[in-house]
């Protein structure tokens, strides 16, 4: 992704000044333009074609809400409103509006630092939440020529999964693209007792890898896939000498879940040294695994999480990316080629 392309749409002199200051200074981000009314804005988003719009209430002429209602479905542009009119938030988000910060009530230094900080950091999620023609890098599928060439044998090591809801069509999709010789998975996907070991078989018949219900005590092998078995018994990662095995154990629920991604996660954190381990946060509801998957980026992992755009519910995916757990952010289309690569270096 390039720098973000920014349009600053604000009457107020003042705060245009001080969006424009406060952007201006991440070499991420450019100010392409800066506008005082709708009708301004409307002529700098045709000419410049922005990839992130801030808005303010408060114009002349037709205000913000109004502006976003005839504007985003002609022109849909992601749109963070900074505006002081906090009671209106409601109503800015229901007309398009992606994200809404208030504008400080205290302006001197340290109150315009932060303000700064925070609109920075949220244009970064912004951004990345519209994996669109002006952000999202296709991955390009593996040929049969590097598949054949022995993807995979150069990472000795293997990759931690978690999902929950919609994960069970996503975590499949990205199986069935891999092929035979990739490093062990070890899966966390919230689902009810028995219906584990059924979605495993299912699972084995249409994937080159080996797919199986993980049991106490399996070790994590080249071509076999492990999914934790529903129920009461959390699943982590635990050594063995030099390979990694299942340990499967009662345990309270973490998260609201057993078995938990938040478990599983920060079990390879302790025991991986950053590079033997990537982790993989797939569509669901909720937080589970994204602390965990901190944990494993903080130790050297790579990691990996689903984009808004293609999860079911971008819930755990979006958690992690918003804790800064995830190195790569892409669409599930893009996933097993990311992964695929990776492991082949």
């Amino acid at each position: 992704m390039g720098a973000i392309r920014v349009l600053i749409v604000d009457d107020s002199m003042f705060f245009r000044a001080a969006i424009a200051r406060a952007l201006t200074a991440d070499p991420g981000i450019v100010v392409v333009g800066e506008a005082y009314d709708p009708y301004d804005a409307r002529d700098k988003i045709l000419e410049l074609e922005p990839d992130l719009m801030t808005l303010d209430i408060e114009m002349p002429y037709m205000n913000g809400v109004e502006f976003l209602k005839v504007l985003l479905p002609q022109w849909p542009i992601p749109v963070i409103t900074v505006s002081s009119a906090l009671h209106r938030e409601q109503e800015a988000m229901q007309a398009g509006s992606q994200d809404f910060l208030g504008k400080p009530g205290d302006r001197s230094p340290d109150g315009m630092q932060e303000f700064s900080a925070e609109l920075r950091r949220r244009i970064y999620v912004l951004a990345e939440r519209n994996l669109d023609k002006h952000y999202r890098v296709v991955e390009p599928p593996m040929s049969m020529a590097e598949i054949a060439a022995g993807a995979g044998l150069a990472f000795d090591g293997f990759i931690a999964l978690g999902a929950s809801t919609g994960g069970t069509q996503s975590t499949a999709k990205i199986l069935k693209a891999l092929p035979k010789d990739m490093p062990g998975f070890v899966v966390v996907q919230h689902m009810q007792p028995d219906f584990t070991r059924m979605y495993a078989e299912n699972l084995d018949r249409d994937c080159a890898m080996e797919i199986r219900e993980a049991r106490d005590g399996d070790f994590i092998d080249r071509g076999l896939v492990l999914i934790a078995p529903g129920g009461s018994r959390q699943c982590e990662v635990v050594r063995s000498g030099g390979r990694f095995r299942i340990s499967l154990y009662p345990g309270e629920k973490v998260k609201g879940h057993c078995p938990s991604v938040d478990v599983l996660f920060n079990s390879v954190a302790k025991i991986t040294n950053g590079r033997n381990a990537v982790g993989v946060i797939l569509t669901g509801m909720g937080a589970d695994g994204a602390h965990g998957l901190l944990q494993m980026r903080r130790k050297g992992c790579f990691t990996v999480g689903q984009d808004a755009k293609t999860s079911v519910v971008y819930g755990m995916p979006k958690e992690a990316y918003d804790l800064g757990a995830v190195c790569r952010q892409a669409a599930l289309d893009d996933i097993a080629a990311i992964l695929l690569r990776h492991v082949s270096r």
